[in-house]
């Protein structure tokens, strides 16, 4: 059964977001995209300050051992970032970004390729960070999946409308997200079987989630939330932060995660 959750988790996850930013017409998702970030910063926050690591550090492994696997993970990411080879743009025409006109057509053209395969890695990241937490207790799987859900749905919409500006059709654009968000499955069927026999690495993959988690949050969500904007639009972001953190709250005491 723990399997079948996995497989489900990782579907919703990668495949859930991208069908979901596909429904959405291009005028409204450069509106709710600036939202999401906001409310995928205070999920991942939430989920990796206040479940994960707390569950990983409860569990008896050595502290300093966990704490330099913290460090590890964020530089380990930053270095993937630098590759190309995890990304997280939610760039669009008109988000204020103030690129060229055809910026959208070189990311989508020439990089579309390191695009898919950045997305493909990534999701492949998720997918086996989504198993360990599986493996530890259903509910920390519930919760990191809606975690991975959060911040994927944001970052598949910008995908998708980069696709779309550069001069994709839909159905094109939508099946070269699907391809991407399959390797979420993949990743959480090979994390299932390569990670369960080794429970003794599960504290320390709860800490490269988080490690993960908190560079998105960090580096790339909340400085693009880090705009000149009116009290209004301010105080909008503030709430779908809040949101998130309360999203994540809630879901711990309904779940029991402890």
């Amino acid at each position: 059964m723990t399997l079948l959750y996995i497989v489900l988790a990782t579907a919703i996850g990668g495949l859930a977001s991208v069908l979901l930013a596909a429904t959405l017409t291009l005028g409204v998702l450069g509106r709710v995209v600036k939202s999401l970030v906001s409310l995928s910063a205070g999920v991942l926050l939430g989920t990796s300050l206040l479940h994960a690591l707390p569950e990983a550090f409860e569990s008896g492994a050595d502290p300093q051992s966990l704490f330099a696997t913290l460090l590890g993970g964020l530089l380990f990411f930053w270095l993937l970032e630098k590759a190309d080879l995890y990304r997280h743009m939610h760039h669009h025409e008109g988000d204020g970004h103030h690129h060229d006109h055809h910026f959208d057509a070189r990311q989508a053209g020439r990089g579309g390729v390191a695009v898919l395969v950045g997305d493909g890695v990534h999701n492949f990241c998720d997918g086996v960070l989504i198993a360990a937490a599986f493996l530890v207790s259903p509910a920390l799987g519930v919760v990191t999946a809606f975690a991975v859900a959060a911040h994927e749905i944001p970052q598949e919409a910008g995908d998708y409308i980069v696709l779309l500006n550069a001069g994709f059709s839909r159905t094109r654009a939508l099946l070269f997200n699907m391809l991407s968000g399959v390797a979420a499955v993949a990743g959480g069927i090979a994390g299932y079987f390569l990670v369960g026999p080794w429970h003794t690495t599960l504290p320390y993959l709860l800490v490269a989630a988080s490690s993960s988690f908190i560079y998105v949050a960090v580096a790339d969500l909340l400085p693009q939330l880090q705009q000149r904007l009116t009290w209004r639009e301010t105080a909008a972001q503030l709430i779908w932060l809040a949101g998130g953190l309360a999203l994540v709250a809630g879901a711990k005491a309904l779940l029991h995660v402890h």
